[in-house]
């Protein structure tokens, strides 16, 4: 069996905490690792490691940084399918998946290849009375990311790219789910020529948080997750005088208009609604059809393609998904579909009891639709991260627009319609954060 300790200083070590969490490989229900759970003086170890090699990787023109991302990319390609594989076993998702996680995460180490651009000052003559005015860009120093489980490399990616191409070491809290690519990843960086110590990785629970929210010598932390831990790493770390970012929950809208392209929404929605086992935050989880008659419409083409939604093993070439990532997150996938049934919403495909042929034990659920859920439902309310779409049916276009920006999670929202001015009006009016016009989410 596999067993994960942390990388530190440019190698693997072993926990030393004696404390243990099992890895599990979802398509099967088998557990694949053990991974370390970092104590609080291994996270401060990891730390001041870090502190140690940053000043001289911030003192590295940014040129050279550059080149060391350029390296990266390159082996990040050259071990795609391995990388793919892994992630695939211990998430859940399937191949193609995978691999579009690492290649959405490498893009951002393009991105980050223009450092010697990005990271360009500023210069203002005259600002006062012979006085000129210049503006530098400089590293913070040691800076952490603490990612989720659904996207164990895009995420961390996103955080660390950007931030070790700006002369930061960074400290990599993984999700203790699905360790195994995060650990690839730090010696990809390695063979790339980042020095030790500029990417660390500590494997951990809620003590290797609160240890990195505590310490003194981080000086920003990035966050993604649930929003109830967003709110608690956002509020722990800016007490600590850090600078924080945090990403929480979603409940994604998708407003189809009377006049859209039918087929190409329910496109969109099985895609972005079932994709991944819906295990995204910017999946599309509600569908808004506006007026009785195109929710009828809608319903009459959506039903049959969820019905007919292959699930399979993660490694199968041809699955629409996998299993979800742990039994726990199975069984709360499945109460919010009691929940609703019970709330009074109309349950129009029950994947509830779906079996997978020769992986009995895997940790799969069938696709769930919803139709006539209404606003005070708590599977509209709060985010489900599974196969599971909820149908509103608005009465119209104020009415779509007024769900979508009155809901409690304003990540990215969708406009289905071929009419111009309705998707102008609607974008500029809208308010969420990301806004799709006949695509499921812009990102």
């Amino acid at each position: 069996m596999i067993t994960y300790g942390h990388f530190i200083g440019g190698k693997a070590v072993p926990g030393t905490s004696g404390k243990f969490a099992d890895v599990f490989q979802p398509m099967d229900g088998t557990v694949r690792a053990k991974v370390a759970l970092a104590s609080v003086a291994e996270v401060r170890a990891a730390v001041e490691n870090a502190k140690a090699a940053q000043p001289a990787w911030a003192a590295t023109n940014p040129q050279r940084r550059a080149r060391v991302m350029m390296k990266f990319v390159d082996l990040l390609n050259r071990d795609m399918d391995k990388l793919a594989e892994v992630l695939a076993r211990e998430h859940g998702k399937t191949i193609i998946d995978a691999k579009g996680d690492i290649q959405r995460g490498l893009e951002v180490v393009e991105f980050s290849i223009g450092v010697p651009h990005l990271m360009k000052g500023e210069y203002t003559e005259g600002a006062g009375p012979n006085i000129d005015i210049y503006s530098m860009r400089q590293a913070l120093g040691v800076v952490a990311g603490i990612t989720p489980f659904n996207f164990p490399a895009m995420i961390p990616l996103w955080k660390a790219a950007p931030a070790i191409a700006c002369g930061n070491a960074f400290i990599l809290k993984p999700s203790e789910r699905d360790p195994g690519v995060p650990m690839m990843l730090a010696e990809l960086f390695l063979e790339a020529g980042l020095p030790a110590g500029i990417f660390n990785v500590i494997n951990g629970d809620k003590v290797s948080v609160d240890a990195i929210l505590d310490d003194r010598d981080i000086q920003a932390v990035g966050f993604v997750g649930s929003t109830a831990i967003a709110e608690y790493v956002y509020t722990r770390g800016c007490a600590a005088g850090k600078r924080v970012q945090c990403f929480g929950g979603a409940k994604n809208h998708m407003i189809i208009m009377p006049d859209a392209d039918m087929d190409q929404a329910v496109d969109a929605l099985i895609g972005a609604g079932y994709g991944s086992a819906g295990e995204r935050c910017m999946a599309i989880s509600v569908a808004v059809p506006v007026g009785e008659k195109t929710a009828d419409a809608l319903m009459n083409k959506l039903i049959p393609r969820v019905e007919a939604l292959k699930i399979g093993p993660s490694t199968s070439n041809d699955a629409d998904y996998g299993p979800m990532v742990t039994a726990a997150h199975l069984a709360k996938v499945k109460d919010y579909v009691n929940i609703g049934v019970k709330e009074g919403a109309k349950l129009v495909v029950d994947g509830r009891a779906f079996k997978m042929q020769g992986y009995e034990n895997g940790f799969y659920m069938g696709g769930c639709l919803f139709d006539n859920v209404t606003k005070d439902m708590r599977i509209y309310k709060e985010e489900i991260f599974g196969p599971v779409l909820a149908v509103v049916r608005a009465k119209n276009y104020e009415e779509g627009l007024a769900l979508a920006t009155d809901h409690e999670y304003g990540n990215g929202v969708a406009i289905f319609t071929r009419d111009g001015d309705a998707a102008r009006d609607f974008c500029a009016r809208v308010q969420v954060g990301m806004v799709g016009v006949n695509v499921p989410i812009p990102v």
